[in-house]
């Protein structure tokens, strides 16, 4: 199974560092039931976007909560055993926890398949959409509206090897 996990610069210089993206059980993105029947789609390239945007608003979250760590999404895609990737039964409704699973033990960096970060030039608005995240939270529009503009920026896609030039 695919999953898409969130995480800052910071994190993935941990993670490089390391070796490791977590010690589980650690949360991530995956095409899930629930996921499959909120996007309605059979395509596995468009449900794959769908879980991998899910991990962006949660790079978001954790940009929102770290204000030293520089303004830029980052995802790791890493391939784990389907017994290896929960779901949350008690969450599967919850709109907030759609494509959300756990991964369970210790996945290594070098699993990873690919390493999703925004460009330089989505900084002041990743920057603005981290500030306007509790506001949006609280159900104000306006912040929705900025940071939903987040995600007009598409991440772009590193191989594994790239990771030094990121993070360095």
């Amino acid at each position: 199974m695919r999953v898409y996990v969130p995480l800052t610069l910071p994190g993935l210089a941990e993670a490089y560092k390391t070796g490791e993206l977590g010690e589980g059980p650690f949360l991530a993105y995956a095409v899930t039931p629930a996921l499959r029947e909120w996007y309605l789609s059979d395509d596995i390239e468009e449900l794959e976007y769908a879980a991998l945007s899910r991990a962006a608003l949660a790079s978001l979250r954790l940009l929102a909560a770290d204000a030293g760590a520089p303004r830029r999404r980052v995802v790791v895609a890493v391939d784990v055993s389907d017994d290896r990737a929960s779901t949350d039964p008690d969450r599967g409704l919850d709109p907030a926890a759609l494509g959300e699973v756990r991964v369970a033990g210790t996945v290594r960096l070098a699993k990873a398949a690919a390493v999703h970060v925004d460009a330089a030039d989505a900084e002041a608005d990743v920057t603005a959409a981290a500030d306007a995240l509790p506001a949006a939270d609280g159900g104000d529009d306006d912040a929705q509206f900025v940071v939903d503009g987040a995600e007009d920026h598409e991440l772009l896609w590193y191989a594994t090897q790239e990771i030094p030039n990121l993070v360095g």
